[in-house]
């Protein structure tokens, strides 16, 4: 306990947390729009797809050029394009309801790709920042979606996006940009294997974490209270499994977490309590694979998360198609797919000591 304790106040630490806020907010935009526009459409899911195409396939394109330094202040840049794509919704800039989605998507690749610059850069090979980073999303998400549904104006979120420059600049404070193979020291992946195949595998857990996420049992999930609970655990096992990483290890935090969620996401339909610990369990593999990423990517920190979310991409359309209804069915399918990211992870992840 004491070592996880110690893990929320490394060096640079503060970089997560200035990101968590960024992130949160960056969803609670998003997610603010995409309720407004969904609203009951009977095509509920072409705004989702839409949003996912923009907002995740094109991190790894963003991330690249950053790294190559021909993108400065990504934080920036995202917060004015959110900014214009929240002012399309109101004045049409530019025509359609569907371009205000993309263009908000868009400004969120940057802002997720200056996040995980930032936190991964300043971390000397920890997890924790970056993952404290990512599980801002979580809250930030059905935040979103809860002011959403309400009336409030939505010229409010451009005051919203307005806050994050701050905290972008504080970070940057803590970042050497210049500073080369500033990565060096995330050394998590078996080198037996080729970079090649690595990249392919540690990106295959992330579509099967995407996949499975949707696919989850949580029949007791019925009220608004129920569903913020549920996304609150999610936040906290994306943080937790970057503070376990850098505790007891990669190894143990990966193939131990994924084998421990499956009977809690199975058995845990009904029952709310036994469910939130699956799920919590479940989140912790965020973590898990942009350490392998970036292990085999440590010149181009943006580019491997770019990796983890076209993977999150790559999972989750099949979803928004069809959606697996029977219960057993549903859980052999968790079940198989679990199994093969432990033997997936038991592949690339170096052993330790």
């Amino acid at each position: 306990m004491k070592k996880i304790i110690k893990a929320f106040s490394e060096k640079n630490i503060q970089v997560g947390y200035l990101y968590f806020y960024v992130h949160f907010i960056t969803e609670v935009i998003c997610f603010f729009a995409l309720k407004r526009v969904v609203g009951d459409s009977v095509i509920l899911w072409v705004s989702p797809v839409l949003y996912d195409l923009l907002a995740f396939v094109p991190q790894g394109v963003i991330g690249y050029f950053f790294d190559k330094k021909k993108l400065p202040k990504p934080g920036i840049i995202g917060t004015l394009i959110m900014i214009l794509g929240i002012l399309n919704f109101n004045i049409g800039i530019i025509p359609g309801t569907y371009t205000s989605i993309a263009i908000i998507a868009i400004g969120n690749a940057f802002m997720h790709i200056a996040g995980a610059e930032a936190t991964l850069r300043s971390s000397n090979g920890k997890m924790a920042h970056a993952a404290i980073f990512v599980a801002g999303g979580s809250f930030g998400v059905i935040t979103g979606k809860i002011l959403g549904a309400t009336k409030l104006n939505m010229y409010l979120l451009i005051i919203a996006a307005l806050t994050m420059i701050p905290f972008c600049l504080l970070a940057d404070t803590y970042v050497d940009y210049k500073k080369k193979n500033v990565c060096k020291n995330f050394n998590y992946t078996n080198t037996k294997l080729s970079p090649a195949i690595l990249i392919f595998l540690a990106t295959f857990v992330v579509a099967i974490r995407g996949y499975t996420g949707y696919g989850i049992p949580t029949s007791w999930n019925k009220t608004i209270i129920q569903t913020v609970i549920l996304f609150v655990f999610m936040g906290i096992g994306k943080a937790l499994g970057g503070i376990l990483i850098d505790t007891i290890g990669m190894r143990k935090t990966a193939i131990g977490s994924v084998l421990l969620a499956i009977p809690f996401l199975i058995i845990g339909d009904r029952l709310m309590v036994v469910s939130l610990i699956g799920v919590m369990l479940f989140s912790m593999t965020m973590a898990v694979t942009l350490g392998l990423l970036v292990s085999v990517l440590k010149e181009s920190p943006g580019l491997a998360f770019g990796y983890t979310t076209l993977g999150l991409f790559l999972g989750s359309v099949p979803v928004f198609f069809f959606k697996i209804t029977d219960y057993t069915i549903n859980s052999i399918i968790i079940c198989s797919l679990s199994l093969l990211c432990v033997l997936a992870l038991h592949l690339i992840i170096k052993k330790e000591n």
